[in-house]
């Protein structure tokens, strides 16, 4: 490249030019470019992410390399990126066909016949990847298609300036035909500089030939000097205010950091003052030390930042890692205690925070082998804890059998048609037992406690339509209930009167009171729990929280006392589903922090994020506590 400097000079001129100095300022470059860090990509676990998330990552990614401006340098970046999604969606596809292929074996049993498709989010995650690959083959395939274009260009150059040659040699020129002859070559000198690269192999030898060619051509021009010194002094000019530029580049770094942008503004301005010609022989070699001068400035900066930046980089990665080596033991717990498990899930999620919060690049293999450690520890301790629940789970399917024999034994007794005290009494067990059985899975809770319920309802119904007595005992029962929740009412009317001492009274002389008749139950126990809401909100020292808790409490008291209860179980399923939903936006909002750039905007981004993080974990606080209530009744 050093040897473009000749052009446009004669051979007198030729042995001025200070090529080895010029060379030398390639190295020197080039040296400095392979210094420069590599670009970071951005700290994402991709396999945290959906498969849907997985899909959008691949179309940012086909989206740059569709974009007009894409280099080639960035195709490692996107290729990275790829590969890393590329083996969790392989991943994800094995374990889906496996699971698969054992629900099949397990209905059939055997595995022919088995076939597999994958959903459509692996599916598009395939057809990206190929679109991608297929971008970069055509990208590739254009490059060398431009080269051997390049190649035939600068063939024909050659070819056109030997006969330019050919033809001043074999025949007597005149100044008219110099100067024709002197546009030809000035002409053939620009198109030979717009051309591209060639192919590495051909380069030299049409460098070599190339020069060779001009220094024949300007040896037949001693004619023509005054019209090269005059080409000369204007390289001079323009090799000057190229030099000012550079210089001017070095004294912005005054006001402003060192950059990537800078940088190649320079080398711009390097490669055009390469391929100016020369300028007069005093001047040449003192323009070229300026030049370099000027340009050693940028890359000191750019050394010295780097080295700051690496510094930076190393207190990240310490920083980053203390959080690791304080979560690495958490992988290892185990407990039997929800209790635990989440004060432990707390912590965990604390040392999380801290890590999101700690912003700034670290060493690129380092920090990526930490990163991936990180968030690894995180998925085995959060895996844990899914077996701790799924094991849970089971427990409860064991609770369902228990019911379920329960409602056979009550259905077995409801069959024989009597009513005597033996079957009483066995029926009245069998509610007790009941309620000490734990809890069954969710999509069972309602059927099979329908199923109980009814089953007793049965028998107390025929037994009540047996003994007239018992249901006049309901009526007076319903009269006094209904007396009660009138004097609730009318005390709640008084806010002076009202206290949680008369409150506690209400509810002993309510449990006092027995069964009503099975047809005024639902609506008398309404009114009941509205006249204690009506009654709670009159007590002026409490807060809306402890008003809110003492209305569930006089609920779940309604359960103990063998009231309907299908409403709490109802006000439960609402709550966890609360619960799970809380959870989910604060293990999201958590999660896209971490992403967020260091600027203003991301700034208050993540203050945003934060106070609704704050507000979300105090909400499931007081649903879980009232979730606790209702699960002691239950």
């Amino acid at each position: 490249m050093a040897q473009e400097e000749n052009t446009g000079v004669g051979s007198n001129e030729q042995e001025d030019l200070t090529t080895n100095t010029i060379d030398s300022l390639e190295i020197d470059l080039q040296n400095d470019l392979e210094e420069e860090p590599e670009e970071d990509t951005p700290d994402v676990d991709y396999s945290l992410l959906s498969k849907e998330d997985l899909v959008k990552a691949l179309e940012g990614e086909l989206a740059k390399v569709q974009h007009p401006e894409f280099k080639m340098s960035s195709f490692r970046q996107v290729e990275t990126v790829v590969k890393e999604i590329r083996q969790i969606a392989d991943q994800a596809k094995k374990e889906e066909r496996e699971a698969a292929l054992k629900v099949y074996i397990e209905e059939t049993g055997a595995e022919e016949g088995f076939e597999f498709k994958s959903d459509e989010h692996l599916r598009q995650i395939d057809a990206l990847s190929k679109e991608i690959r297929g971008f970069k083959q055509a990208f590739y395939q254009k490059q060398d298609k431009e080269k051997e274009r390049n190649f035939t260009v600068k063939t024909e150059l050659l070819q056109r300036l030997r006969q330019l040659l050919d033809e001043e040699e074999g025949r007597e020129t005149d100044a008219s035909g110099l100067k024709s002859s002197w546009e030809e070559f000035k002409k053939i000198q620009e198109e030979w500089k717009v051309a591209g690269n060639i192919a590495s192999p051909h380069n030299g030898t049409l460098w070599a030939t190339y020069n060779a060619l001009i220094d024949r051509y300007f040896s037949n021009r001693h004619i023509y000097f005054e019209l090269k010194e005059l080409d000369r002094r204007r390289n001079a000019e323009l090799k000057a205010e190229l030099c000012q530029k550079v210089e001017e580049l070095g004294k912005s770094l005054e006001s402003r950091p060192m950059s990537r942008e800078i940088l190649a503004e320079a080398n711009l301005i390097f490669e055009e003052y390469k391929h100016l010609g020369p300028a007069p022989k005093e001047e040449q070699e003192q323009l070229w030390q300026r030049f370099k001068l000027a340009m050693d400035v940028l890359y000191d900066a750019q050394r010295a930042s780097y080295a700051e930046q690496k510094k930076s980089m190393k207190e990240h990665y310490e920083h980053k890692l203390a959080i690791y080596n304080e979560i690495a033991p958490f992988t290892a717990f185990q407990s039997s205690s929800i209790k635990e498990w989440n004060a432990k899930t707390k912590e965990i999620m604390a040392f999380q925070d801290q890590w999101v919060a700690h912003k700034g690049m670290m060493p690129r293999d380092e920090g990526k082998d930490l990163s991936k450690k990180f968030w690894g520890a995180l998925k085995t301790f959060f895996n844990n804890k899914g077996e701790f629940f799924r094991q849970l789970e089971a427990k409860r399917e064991v609770n369902l059998e228990l019911k379920t024999k329960m409602c056979e034994e009550a259905e077995a007794i409801l069959a024989t048609g009597e009513d005597t005290p033996a079957n009483t009494q066995k029926i009245i067990e069998l509610q007790k037992k009941w309620k000490g059985v734990g809890q069954v899975p969710e999509k069972f809770k309602d059927s099979i406690y329908d199923r109980f319920k009814k089953t007793c309802d049965g028998y107390f119904e025929n037994k009540r339509s047996k003994n007239k007595e018992v249901e006049k005992e309901f009526e007076e029962n319903l009269a006094k209930k209904v007396d009660l929740i009138e004097r609730i009412e009318n005390a709640a009317s008084s806010q002076d009167e009202s206290t949680l001492n008369l409150l506690s009274a209400f509810k002993s002389e309510w449990s006092s009171i027995g069964f009503v008749p099975k047809k005024d139950m639902q609506a008398t126990q309404k009114r009941y729990i509205a006249a204690i809401n009506a009654y709670v909100s009159a007590i002026a020292q409490l807060s809306s929280k402890e008003k809110e808790q003492a209305v569930l409490e006089s609920e779940v008291e309604l359960v103990r006392d063998g009231e309907n209860n299908r409403g709490l179980y109802r006000k439960e399923t609402d709550i966890r589903r609360k619960v799970t939903q809380l959870e989910n936006d604060i293990a999201l909002w958590q999660n896209n922090i971490e992403f967020f750039a260091k600027s203003k905007t991301s700034d208050r981004l993540k203050a945003e994020f934060e106070r609704k993080i704050n507000a979300a974990l105090e909400q499931l606080e007081d649903l879980k506590h009232q979730l606790t209530i209702i699960q002691e009744a239950i």
